[in-house]
């Protein structure tokens, strides 16, 4: 079974999604991305600040996900590319995120690698197209890997 997100909670969530919005923690001063009702770093601040974030980061780390290892919301996808690279990137303000990556073949791809948000389609269920971020190489980053 896939990450079914309800209509009625995809809504609520809307504003992280389209907007890029975090967290800071006014107990730890720590950025939250996706928002929390408790700090997950301090675990006990419940009072935030909204930080909109740049969307600038790093390659933390990446996998490409096969055709077989998809979950049932891409399975389009990946019957369309056979397989995509997904990343844990480090954003500048702290956060870790997990996003496709997209515009730069996988063999380009590491650790480290500059990238930026850009909005995108990521999948449809129920009838509703699905939208959020996903990350691409910032200018000059690709092909950099050294």
């Amino acid at each position: 079974m896939g990450a079914h997100i309800s209509i009625p909670m995809y809504r609520r969530t809307v504003s992280r999604r389209y907007r890029l919005v975090g967290q800071k923690c006014l107990n730890c001063g720590r950025i939250n991305f996706p928002p929390k009702a408790v700090c997950r770093y301090c675990l006990t601040g419940t009072e935030f600040e909204d930080v909109p974030l740049s969307g600038r980061g790093t390659v933390y780390s990446y996998t490409i996900i096969a055709g077989g290892g998809a979950p049932p919301e891409f399975a389009d996808l990946a019957r369309c590319r056979g397989s995509y690279p997904v990343a844990l990137v480090e954003l500048e303000e702290g956060p870790r995120i997990i996003a496709q990556l997209v515009e730069t073949p996988p063999q380009n791809i590491y650790i480290g690698m500059p990238v930026e948000a850009v909005f995108r389609r990521i999948y449809e269920e129920e009838g509703v197209v699905r939208y959020g971020f996903k990350f691409r190489p910032q200018p000059a980053a690709e092909g950099g890997k050294t």
